[in-house]
């Protein structure tokens, strides 16, 4: 019976751990506030509550469908990432950020060799 505390904390610490990760719209039940109160004001009770029917079921949890394969956008790539119903459309929205991205950053180094160019006392380029 030493260890019933402990194994008491470490129900409490998981089942905070897990309502605190899980996504606001797969919670079940309750608002994910609600859920912390109720696990902090009754820690034993609310816990197994919460595991029992505040947690979202495995088939509600989104999965990547290549979870073990390269992306072809890896910074986009990450857990919880929202999984699109049509991955063509958005593999077609993040190539258009990246190249969206990309004439920025083109557009800011040119802006920044002018203003270098500047600087060192030269003219500007004329501009048409």
């Amino acid at each position: 019976m030493p260890y019933l505390g402990l194994i008491y904390l470490v129900i409490l610490v998981i089942a905070l751990i897990d309502i605190i990760k899980t996504d606001d719209a797969a919670v079940r039940g309750l608002p994910k506030f609600a859920w912390v109160i109720l696990v902090v004001m009754l820690p034993l009770v609310g816990a197994l509550v919460w595991l029992a029917v505040g947690r979202p079921a495995a088939d509600e949890r989104p999965h990547r469908q290549d979870s073990g394969a390269a992306s072809e956008f890896p910074e986009y790539d990450h857990p919880g990432r929202y999984v699109p119903q049509d991955p063509e459309a958005d593999r077609e929205f993040l190539q258009q950020l990246r190249d969206r991205a990309e004439k920025q950053r083109q557009t800011a180094r040119e802006q920044q060799r002018a203003a270098d160019r500047t600087d060192d006392g030269d003219q500007p380029p004329a501009t048409s």
